[in-house]
């Protein structure tokens, strides 16, 4: 492709087969690492965020999406009305669109999650069989 750098071209041609690949330092530094631009997902909003250990995160809520927060490392605290709860490691947290919450870093390491925002309800279960022949 003319004048389209490798990484481009190469997640180009992932997109075009309906899947992509990447690593969480391969979306840079900084607080928000943006999974959904960097693999071309479309059908939810998708993050990864990074919080130095001891960092309190904004307090804030969504008008339309709620948030699944998946725990991959480190500890998070999480303030919400009339409860506060701590998570490790494989630690899940579902707060719906318009309730207040706050994240903090607790711990001696970064904590890291994964965050994935959807608004509009459940699809249903619309999985088909795959020719495993077809699969590498």
């Amino acid at each position: 492709m003319v004048g389209v750098d490798h990484k481009t071209a190469g997640l180009l041609e992932t997109h075009r087969m309906g899947y992509a690949f990447g690593t969480i330092d391969s979306m840079g530094d900084g607080v928000f690492r943006k999974v959904r631009q960097e693999l071309g997902v479309t059908a939810f909003g998708v993050n990864v965020l990074v919080i130095p250990a001891g960092i309190v995160a904004r307090p804030h809520f969504h008008t339309e999406q709620d948030e699944l927060y998946f725990v991959h490392a480190g500890r998070a605290k999480f303030a919400l009305p009339g409860e506060s709860r701590e998570l490790g490691p494989g630690g899940l947290c579902h707060v719906e669109s318009t309730t207040p919450r706050q994240v903090t870093s607790v711990g001696d390491e970064d904590l890291v999650m994964v965050v994935v925002g959807a608004k509009d309800g459940y699809v249903g279960r619309d999985g088909a069989p795959a020719d495993p022949s077809k699969l590498g």
